[in-house]
């Protein structure tokens, strides 16, 4: 049996730049399984935190521990991103890719590449250029390409921020699959309601810190902050 690269420890982690914190001091310990989705107002430090812990971004102090080696574990993750990068290739080729640079045979990798175009519902356009899609599209291709190597643990900064409800129903229904066969989740989102529908707890992140963190019932009925009342009643936080 494959060790899980999980959990993860962020400790006494600090990101500064240009003389600025941006993201702590914390401490954060992300188990096996679950979806945590990671809330706040802008500026808050929530797309930090996923790029720190999927090593995007470089920590200032403190560290960021995987229970296995950290370049196995970075090899064993996914991040999809608010705005997705496609490839210029076709639909299946960047579906593909993340297999082919992991040594997979390209005739293996097409053709899981291939599976992957319906679980998204894009087999109508496996072969088109990825740059042509529509936004909803673009945010499924980017999905599978995430999900195809079965990761460990998926980071997802806000990928239906620009979507309309028909494609975020979609992206949703992906996320729970994902959840349920097992990827550990880390998700940003500015949508309370689909906080509410996807996520097991709740990271409310504020001034750069993790202000609360609770299962996800108990944070909207009944927040422990004064900052998180705010925020959830829709005030402005300063």
């Amino acid at each position: 049996m494959v060790e899980s690269i999980l959990p993860v420890s962020l400790q006494n982690v600090s990101v500064r730049k240009g003389g600025k914190s941006i993201l702590g001091p914390l401490d954060l310990h992300i188990g096996e399984t679950g979806c945590s989705i990671v809330i706040g107002p802008n500026g808050a430090g929530k797309t930090t935190l996923l790029r720190l812990m999927h090593g995007l971004e470089r920590a200032s102090s403190g560290s960021v521990k995987w229970a296995i080696r950290k370049s196995e574990a970075y090899a064993r993750q996914s991040f999809v991103f608010q705005t997705p990068v496609m490839l210029r290739r076709s639909v299946i080729e960047n579906i593909a890719y993340p297999l082919s640079v992991r040594g997979v045979r390209r005739r293996t990798a097409r053709a899981t590449a291939e599976d992957w175009t319906e679980k998204v519902g894009l087999e109508y356009a496996a072969h088109r250029e990825a740059h042509v899609l529509s936004g909803g599209e673009k945010q499924k291709l980017a999905m599978a390409r995430a999900l195809i190597t079965a990761p460990d643990i998926l980071f997802l900064d806000e990928p239906t921020t620009n979507l309309d409800g028909a494609s975020t129903q979609e992206i949703e229904a992906l996320i729970r699959v994902a959840t349920e066969e097992g990827t550990r989740i880390v998700m940003a989102t500015h949508d309370f309601g689909q906080a509410r529908r996807l996520a097991t707890e709740i990271l409310f992140m504020y001034h750069g810190v993790i202000h609360e963190r609770a299962a996800v019932s108990d944070f909207f009925d009944g927040p422990k902050t004064k900052e998180a009342t705010t925020f959830i009643r829709g005030d402005l936080l300063i």
